[in-house]
Formats: structure tokens, C-alpha cells, sequence
């Protein structure tokens, strides 16, 4: 177990990823409710949109580990898998236990999640063979990023699922401004945990700060909260609750723009931005969902 341990707090830290992951789920959920006007959603729905999200991430993870093994043995032997932590077949079979257990919380609550779970699945495994054109999306950085975003809208898409399948009735109408929010926060999250000082880079290491430079990896991190934001404000307004989400979000928006100069001038670390990059997440998950449900439902 002790293995075990060790690699998750690596990579795929749950203390650092589970409550940003329980606000994505949690959000999923109410967000749906919200926009019907439906009841409280159930503890189980949340749970099973948490676990199976939960696990989805996990899985997403491992897929890495098997695409990455190449490039991971030649540039970053001190990672889990090429220092030998652990061994690709042991993640072939934790990834298979991740799976069995997302059946089963999706069998617990209604079988007909199991398609738009499937539509997930089969989105990871188009991502884990990178399309059947790695070294064409090499190549193409954007078309890469946007590509591999995609999986974000789908596991927020299974999330509401959780909400209005099992109440039998259809996917409500407003979700599109709510899942382009969660596709650019993909954006911003992945493009805010590249973005290095030249001195924190590493050979064989692709990051946006080396691919844009600092001024342009900034620019585009900051394009993407922006993004985020106003597709986060439309799909407020469709529950009416734009204001708080537009005056939460611009104060970290705000705290973003603050910290940019210290970065460009190189006394600020790259971490920084995906710390400021969780902060984002959460507050947006929150905002858009769990805060707006006790609002709408104080009782």
C-alpha cells in the first residue's frame, strides 16, 4: 500500500484533486436541477457523479502513463512507472477496477447512464491512442489542446446526467454555455500547469511557456479565464444568477492579472498560476452550482 501511496501523492494527488473534482461533479448536478426548477438532487446522484468523475480523472491518468512511457523513460526517469514504483500491468488493472466500480455506482443509481458513460469511455479511448495521429498532433499544438479538452465537456455532460436521467426526462436546455464553460476551463488548467520560469524547465518536457514564450503562454491562460468567464455568466443567467458568478469570477480574474508582471519579470514561479488556476476552478464550480442551489433552496 505504501506504493500505492506514494504514487498518488505524485500523480494524481487526492487531497489536491478531490475537492476540485467534488465541485466539478457536484456542480454537474445542481447546475441540471437548477435549470428545470427540479427538486433537491439526491445524495446519490452527487455521489455517483463524484466517483465516477473521480475515477474517470484517475483513469485519465493511467491512459498517460501508457502513452507517455516512452518519452517518460527517456526524459523523466523519476517518475513512478520508469523509476519502477509501479509497473504499467499494475495500472492495467487498477485502471479496470476504476471502470468495474463506475459500473457499478451507475447500475446503483440507473442503467441508462451506462451509454453516456460509454460516450466518455470511448472519448478516452480515442485520447489514449491520440486519435490515430500522434505525430500529426504533435505537430499542431492547438489542434492537440483542443482535442484533448474535449473530454472535459463529456464527463461534465455525464455529471448532469446523474441529475435528469434518473428523474426521467431529457438533457435540459441551457447545458451548451455550461459545458463550454468547463471546456475552457479545461483550457485554463492545463495551459496554467505548463507555464514555467526558463529555469524550471525540462528537456523532453513540453510546456507553453517554452512554446509561446512566457509573454504568449500568459496571454493565452488569460484569454481562457476570460473565455471561461463569459460563458460562465450565460449559463448563469439561465438560472439568474449572473451577477455572483460575474463578481467572484472577475475578483480572481482580478488576482490573475495581478501576478502576470511578477511572472514576466521572473520573480514569480510557474506554480503560482496553477495554484491561481485551482482557485479559479473551485470558485467557478461553486459559483455555478452548489452556492446558486442553497440560494435558490435555503430550506
Amino acid at each position: 500500500m505504501k506504493r500505492w501511496w506514494i504514487y498518488q501523492k505524485e500523480r494524481f494527488p487526492l487531497f489536491a484533486h478531490g475537492p476540485l473534482i467534488f465541485a466539478f461533479s457536484a456542480c454537474a448536478v445542481s447546475f441540471s436541477s437548477l435549470l428545470r426548477g427540479a427538486p433537491v438532487p439526491g445524495w446519490q446522484m452527487i455521489l455517483t457523479a463524484f466517483g465516477v468523475c473521480l475515477l474517470m480523472f484517475l483513469q485519465l491518468r493511467i491512459a498517460d502513463e501508457f502513452k507517455d512511457a516512452g518519452e517518460d523513460a527517456r526524459w523523466r526517469p523519476y517518475r513512478p512507472v520508469p523509476r519502477g514504483l509501479v509497473r504499467l500491468r499494475e495500472l492495467r488493472v487498477l485502471f479496470g477496477i476504476a471502470a468495474l466500480t463506475q459500473v457499478g455506482l451507475v447500475l446503483a443509481l440507473d442503467l441508462r447512464l451506462l451509454w453516456v458513460l460509454a460516450i466518455a469511455w470511448c472519448y478516452l479511448a480515442l485520447m489514449s491512442v491520440e486519435f490515430f495521429c500522434r505525430d500529426w498532433l504533435k505537430k499542431r499544438p492547438v489542434v492537440y489542446l483542443v482535442t484533448h479538452m474535449g473530454i472535459m465537456p463529456l464527463v461534465d455532460f455525464f455529471g448532469t446526467a446523474c441529475e435528469w436521467l434518473p428523474r426521467g426526462v431529457s438533457a435540459p436546455s441551457g447545458l451548451g454555455w455550461f459545458l463550454a464553460a468547463s471546456f475552457f476551463n479545461g483550457i485554463v488548467i492545463e495551459i496554467g500547469r505548463k507555464l514555467r520560469q526558463p529555469g524550471d524547465e525540462e528537456d523532453g518536457v513540453e510546456t507553453y511557456s517554452r512554446l509561446w514564450g512566457k509573454s504568449g503562454g500568459a496571454a493565452v491562460w488569460i484569454g481562457a479565464l476570460v473565455a471561461t468567464l463569459v460563458c460562465a455568466a450565460m449559463a448563469a443567467a439561465r438560472i439568474d444568477f449572473m451577477v455572483p458568478v460575474l463578481v467572484a469570477l472577475m475578483l480572481v480574474l482580478l488576482l490573475a492579472l495581478s501576478i502576470i508582471p511578477a511572472y514576466l519579470r521572473g520573480s514569480l514561479a510557474g506554480k503560482n498560476i496553477e495554484m491561481i488556476s485551482a482557485v479559479w476552478t473551485l470558485t467557478l464550480y461553486l459559483m455555478l452550482g452548489l452556492v446558486p442551489l442553497l440560494a435558490h433552496w435555503p430550506g
